[in-house]
């Protein structure tokens, strides 16, 4: 079994709680999302957060709005919708509530 594969797909599975969270603090531009999901060691590429944001648009948690630039073509700014908001707060309560499993299960019995 490959383990990368494995952790690619541990990391895949909470990237949208992640995108979801860094913009709970305010609207962000993709390019300033990745670079955070990056600092904090989530390491993703722009070809898997793009398609993951309009999914999240279309769903009716991320609103949007361009913003020139003055270096090169219009910025599109994500931010939380109210249900954005609704949702993000189930998934911090089912993290909570699987981080806590997954910590009772593989606590060492030393």
């Amino acid at each position: 079994m490959n383990i990368e594969n494995t952790k690619a797909q541990m990391r895949k599975g909470v990237l949208e709680f992640c995108i979801l969270s860094v913009l709970q603090n305010g609207e962000a531009y993709t390019s300033d999302l990745l670079q955070t999901l990056k600092s904090a060691k989530m390491v993703v590429v722009e070809g898997t957060v793009y398609p993951l944001l309009t999914r999240l648009k279309n769903s009716g948690l991320l609103s949007y709005r361009w913003e020139e630039s003055s270096s090169g073509p219009p910025r599109k700014y994500y931010a939380l919708t109210p249900e954005g908001d609704k949702f993000l707060s189930e998934l911090k309560d089912t993290w909570n509530e699987l981080h806590n499993a997954v910590n009772a299960l593989t606590k060492s019995k030393s």
